[in-house]
């Protein structure tokens, strides 16, 4: 089986031309920066509060423009680094040119932040169609001539069915030790999660506890903590390897090493040593399951106008108040709890952290101790670990599990943690996207129409041909943000990024994914109607699409 795109320029040139252009969009990005900043400064030449959100449409859209930009640029990174390994083949070749080609012509056409809502130069961003032109240089040209045709991606859909369900379409661009734990993670997903998965969604059942315990033996929940503290040490890049491959498998299964990621998260920032060393060496072995508990039911995103508080009262603090949208609570042994210690400051000053202990309840009892009630929120997907609103009435935490002990930097530790959750998050994604084109390509190669395989339709083919490219560009714009954490860097820009473009990624796949299904994947029985329930959540939890881009773009403008 085979195909011949109709290319002109040699593979060896794409990284080059990537390159250029993700240079050439990022220097648009700056000019578009400069024209948006000048829409939103008050008269004391500061970004003017008001100002930036009445012009939401023009800042959302240069955060998807510089998102974009980024994609292109990763991508040339991506052909260079396996240009220099001898692994730069025609499959990788092939993501690179579509890639580049179409969001370099998304970038200049339109993109689109939602269904309904594009972002333009032109119109949009201020840019006249002179400005625009100068930034449409060759390499720019190129890439969109050469890109994105109907050969490229017949030819890159003829491989992917060569491939017989490889663990991605074309070298992920990792080194051998990342694709090792892939390996493995893979393994474990098709062994023990992916046939059950499905049953456990339509039933809303808890993911079994032997599936956690065989995690806990892999080293799924003390991956990125330290040797010293009991975990195995590894980078956040293993991190996203592993988020990946487990959340293909099912991604509650994936999400269960999140809880983990985040509380380990925020006791390494900003516990005593004495509460790293008492609660970190538990939950890498899993004899601890921590839940994260910030969110409240009129608060959202606003957590500077969080209400529940606690009150010291001699060697124990007493919480009082309500939190929403608390995942896998009944199961875990202890909660990080965002809390108001005090009411005389207001926003984001009052805020601390607390590490509540509580023994594990079961669906008979959940919350078997006092203080602490909840119901269940029934939801769509993203099942497995049980959604709950909770309720505390005095609930005890001992003083010494103060985070830091130390009160009022509460949304400051937490804030530490976002960086993290949001790649790991990003990487979630990508897994999710990833068994969308899974379960999408194995039925338009089995389901027969009009006495052809549907994989033989230009229009099916093309919806998997740009399932596998952008969830390459994804993964690597998520791997991009792993390597600066890794490096020590501030990443709140590129983890945003990744995030943000990731959501997307994966409910446009299990969109396509049910569409190839037809009628049949409207059908419960089949796991691409779970797929897409799972995908919704993505641009959601974790900072919806709209507080990430609002993120990005006061980073930028801040910035210019």
């Amino acid at each position: 089986m085979s195909a011949s795109p109709a290319i002109q320029t040699e593979p060896q040139d794409i990284a080059a031309l990537a390159r250029a252009a993700g240079e050439t969009a990022k220097a648009l990005v700056a000019d578009a920066t400069r024209r948006v900043r000048t829409r939103i400064l008050g008269a004391d030449g500061r970004i003017d509060a008001g100002k930036l959100e009445g012009q939401q449409h023009a800042a959302h859209g240069l955060a998807w423009l510089a998102t974009y930009a980024e994609a292109v640029s990763e991508l040339g990174g991506y052909a260079e680094r396996l240009q220099a390994e001898g692994r730069f083949g025609e499959t990788e070749a092939l993501l690179v040119r579509i890639g580049a080609g179409e969001y370099l012509d998304q970038l200049f056409s339109g993109i689109p932040m939602s269904q309904g809502e594009m972002v333009r130069l032109i119109g949009s961003l201020g840019l006249t169609a002179k400005e625009v032109a100068q930034y449409r240089t060759d390499a720019v040209e190129t890439l969109i001539a050469e890109g994105n045709t109907p050969e490229n991606r017949a030819a890159l859909v003829a491989l992917m069915r060569d491939g017989g369900g490889s663990a991605t379409v074309g070298a992920s661009g990792l080194d051998e030790d990342m694709e090792a734990i892939r390996s493995e993670m893979r393994r474990f997903g098709k062994a023990e999660v992916v046939e059950q998965a499905h049953e456990w969604h339509l039933q809303n059942a808890y993911i079994p506890m032997e599936i956690v315990t065989k995690m806990a033996e892999l080293g799924v929940f003390g991956l990125t903590i330290p040797e010293e503290y009991g975990g195995m040490g590894l980078p956040k890049t293993a991190m996203c390897v592993v988020s990946e491959e487990l959340s293909r498998a099912y991604i509650g299964v994936g999400s269960l090493g999140t809880r983990s990621e985040i509380a380990a998260e925020l006791i390494l920032c900003g516990g005593t040593e004495e509460q790293k060393h008492r609660f970190l060496p538990k939950i890498a072995s899993g004899d601890i399951l921590p839940t994260a508990v910030f969110t409240e039911p009129n608060t959202g995103s606003d957590l500077a106008s969080l209400r529940t508080k606690a009150v010291k009262d001699g060697d124990v603090w007493k919480i009082t108040g309500n939190k929403t949208w608390i995942t896998h609570p009944v199961r875990a042994d202890i909660m990080t709890v965002l809390v108001r210690t005090k009411p005389e400051e207001k926003g984001h000053r009052g805020l601390s952290m607390l590490i509540a202990e509580k023994p594990r309840g079961t669906d008979e009892e959940p919350f078997p101790v006092q203080g602490l009630s909840g119901g269940e929120i029934e939801v769509l997907g993203y099942r497995g670990m049980k959604e709950y609103e909770l309720a505390f009435e005095g609930f005890e935490v001992p003083a010494a599990n103060l985070l830091g002990e130390v009160e009022g930097k509460g949304f400051a530790q937490l804030m530490q943690t976002f960086e993290s959750a949001r790649i790991q998050t990003a990487a979630r994604a990508i897994g999710v996207a990833q068994s969308a084109l899974d379960v999408g390509l194995r039925y338009a190669e089995e389901r027969v129409q009009f006495g052809k395989p549907l994989v033989s339709f230009p229009r099916v083919a093309d919806k998997l041909a740009m399932m596998a490219v952008e969830i390459n560009i994804a993964r690597q714009l998520t791997y991009f943000s792993a390597r600066e954490k890794d490096a020590g860097k501030r990443c709140d820009l590129e983890a945003g990024m990744a995030k943000l473009l990731g959501a997307r990624v994966a409910w446009s796949a299990a969109d396509n994914a049910l569409q190839i299904h037809g009628g049949n994947g409207f059908a419960l029985e089949y796991p691409v109607s779970r797929i897409l329930c799972d995908a919704r959540i993505l641009s959601i939890f974790e900072g919806a699409a709209e507080i990430q881009a609002q993120v990005i773009a006061r980073r930028l403008l801040e910035a210019a």
